[in-house]
């Protein structure tokens, strides 16, 4: 942070750089560099999207035989004939592309994992700048994991994929640092818009996902038109249509809410399970031997030694080798088999316990490859699993309580509840689920069973680099800060009744020159017109810049040196007082009355001041909120709580300076 004493009027110009007024051709501007961040990302999600099917294709399903369950909406590319299975080679194709993903993050350490941390990290402690070879080696490194059978979605990739085309293009056009971070979120919406279409979800989950308690209210335009332009794209290329196939309508009934609350509960507490066991493979993970490369081949190792005999157990028991039930992958293909079904899902109790087994070995299987380093989203196994889980609950229920309840319902509120009590994105999920109904007939479940997921989940998250508000964003805390200065009124912190030195329009230059020598604290001296009237301020600057003139100067009177006058009062704050000084270059000010006799001055080293212990608070809140661990999960890292506001900070009396301390008393005056 930058300290007002490092040079004489540096501080407060710094601190108010950023707080120029609205600019319609900025806003334009912005928009316009939105709609062409949306269009790179909308292509470049289409291109990731398509080649990722077709890799998988190649990979899982013509060498390895391997059947994957799809959603309706990912069938563009539709199946190959079946092929003989082989299990042998299914049990080290995730950790061959777990090898090649190794090797290829080796050039950008941050594309592992997946995505959405690094993302959230880059707008916060980066102002916004992500590499730019991030955008194809997160592709290559993600294509290599999914596609052999990696457990994790496409939409994480995309978040990061699109946050650096937004930086990218950010960089390339040289905009501000504000515009910069604006671009990245537009990025994010338009790359989870490109490969999930919803298009309203993805530009408010790419606000939400930045904070635990809040949103970043200046991206949310852009997002929507960078998501619009990205979605146009990708269905004109694919087609327009919705990821899932749901019945039409949901019809709701009231008496169903209490087990839509039920689902939250549980769902929360399988949460909970999911981010313990993730963090506890990440550490493990981190305690492997050997270079750090080579841990997603460990992971997907592992998940190939636990998944190929599930797979081919199951296979043969339905008769259908090589039937992945959604082991592998994203997982949307079993959340589609929760809400429509299946002819060959078992029926009654039967499917309540596979789709519950399958979530189960879901959750271990995303942990395994997201955990060990694998590129490979967690967004998609978030919904899948609260999808999951949604769909046994509510056939469960059809069974117990009432044959008219649809599991397919509690399938896709499970979707959003599950991923909005993680990531802390409610609202967004809340969308995005009716954007996938393509109706609100769910949205009074939702809201129910999201509040009560975000509650339960306060303390926990899926993504440690999210901050709790904007007041804990390195980014913005200095913007949030300068709000303590319309706390404080310049009354408070004026300096009142000390005598000072005021010049008649004309009083001599070298008699000023002298009057300024003899005082210690002042450093803008009024100039008083006969009647008592203000009529303009002389800085002891301008002075000192005449005499090292060493030019005749008696002729020179104070109305030649004066600028306009410029005042506050009492009851202004130190914000407004703040831009005045920036404004017109000074260190001090005059503080009037009513009746324009001055009062006192305020001091820029005062307001620097309050500025400067508000920071330090800030920054010890900040720091006792790292140092805090969350009692209830030894295994999420860093405790976090909801972030305090910043209270107005307390005015100690002013202390001596060089230039002089201040006196009690009554203001006062003594002219030329």
């Amino acid at each position: 942070m930058q300290s007002w004493e490092s040079g004489p009027g540096t501080f407060l110009p710094l601190l108010f750089a950023e707080t120029a007024p609205l600019d319609l051709r900025l806003v334009g501007r912005t928009l316009l560099r939105a709609a062409l961040v949306g269009a790179a990302a909308g292509l470049a999600g289409a291109a990731f999207f398509a080649g990722l099917e077709y890799i998988q294709m190649f990979l899982l399903e013509y060498l390895v035989g391997y059947e994957p369950l799809r959603a309706e909406g990912e069938t563009f590319a539709g199946t190959l004939m079946h092929q003989p299975f082989r299990p042998w080679l299914l049990l080290f194709m995730p950790a061959l592309g777990g090898l090649a993903c190794g090797l290829i993050t080796r050039l950008a350490p941050e594309t592992r994992g997946g995505g959405a941390d690094a993302m959230i990290h880059a707008f916060h402690h980066q102002h916004g700048v992500i590499r730019r070879r991030v955008i194809w080696v997160k592709a290559l490194a993600s294509a290599a994991t999914l596609g052999s059978g990696g457990v994790g979605g496409r939409e994480g990739p995309t978040m990061q994929i699109g946050g650096a085309l937004g930086s990218t293009v950010g960089r390339l056009l040289r905009v501000s640092p504000r515009e910069q971070r604006i671009l990245l979120v537009a990025g994010v919406a338009a790359g989870i818009a490109a490969v999930f279409r919803t298009p309203l979800g993805a530009a408010l989950i790419a606000v939400e996902v930045l904070y635990r308690d809040g949103f970043e209210s200046d991206g949310l335009v852009p997002s929507v038109l960078a998501s619009v332009v990205a979605y146009s794209i990708v269905t004109s290329i694919f087609g327009e249509s919705t990821l899932f196939s749901h019945a039409a309508r949901f019809a709701f009934e009231p008496s169903h809410l209490p087990l839509y609350a039920l689902l939250a509960i549980v769902l929360a507490a399988v949460a909970i399970v999911f981010l313990a066991v993730f963090r506890w493979v990440r550490r493990a993970a981190e305690r492997l031997p050997g270079p750090e490369w080579t841990r997603p081949a460990i992971g997907g190792l592992v998940l190939g030694v636990l998944c190929t005999p599930i797979i081919a157990l199951v296979g043969n028991a339905i008769d259908r080798p090589g039937q992945g039930l959604g082991l592998l992958g994203g997982g949307y293909g079993a959340v589609q088999m929760a809400i429509s079904g299946s002819s060959w899902l078992p029926g009654g109790w039967n499917a309540v316990g596979l789709l519950a087994a399958l979530a189960g070995a879901k959750l271990v299987t995303t942990t395994l490859t997201i955990g060990s380093g694998g590129s490979a989203g967690d967004f998609a196994p978030s919904l899948a699993i609260g999808g999951l889980l949604g769909g046994a609950f509510g056939r469960a229920m059809q069974i117990w309580i009432d044959p008219a309840i649809d599991p397919g319902a509690f399938a896709l509120v499970g979707m959003g509840c599950f991923y909005g009590g993680v990531a802390h994105v409610p609202l967004s999920a809340l969308v995005l689920v009716c954007e996938l109904a393509g109706n609100y007939d769910l949205l009074v479940p939702l809201m129910l069973a999201l509040g009560i997921s975000f509650v339960a989940l306060r303390n926990r998250t899926l993504y440690d680099a999210q901050v709790p508000t904007q007041r804990d964003s390195p980014v913005h805390r200095d913007a949030l800060l300068l709000d303590v200065l319309r706390t404080v009124r310049v009354g408070d912190l004026m300096a009142r009744g000390r005598p000072f030195v005021s010049f008649s329009p004309a009083a001599a230059a070298d008699d000023m020159l002298r009057r300024i020598g003899e005082e210690a604290w002042q450093d803008v001296f009024p100039v008083v017109e006969p009647d008592g009237s203000l009529a303009g301020l002389v800085s002891a600057e301008s002075l000192r810049v005449l005499a090292s003139e060493q030019r005749d100067i008696t002729w020179v009177v104070a109305a030649d040196l004066m600028q306009p006058s410029v005042t506050v009062g009492p009851d202004d704050d130190l914000h407004v007082a703040t831009e005045k000084l920036v404004q017109n270059g000074l260190r001090e000010l005059p503080v009037v009355g009513d009746k324009g006799e001055i009062l006192g001055f305020l001091d820029e080293a005062e307001v620097a001041r309050v500025y400067l212990r508000a920071a330090a608070r800030a920054e010890d809140a900040a720091t006792s909120r790292q140092d805090l661990p969350v009692a209830t999960d030894p295994g999420a890292g860093p405790g976090r709580t909801r972030a305090p506001s910043i209270p107005p900070p307390s005015i100690p009396p002013r202390p001596p300076t060089s230039r002089g301390s201040g006196s009690g008393g009554s203001s006062g005056g003594s002219g030329s």
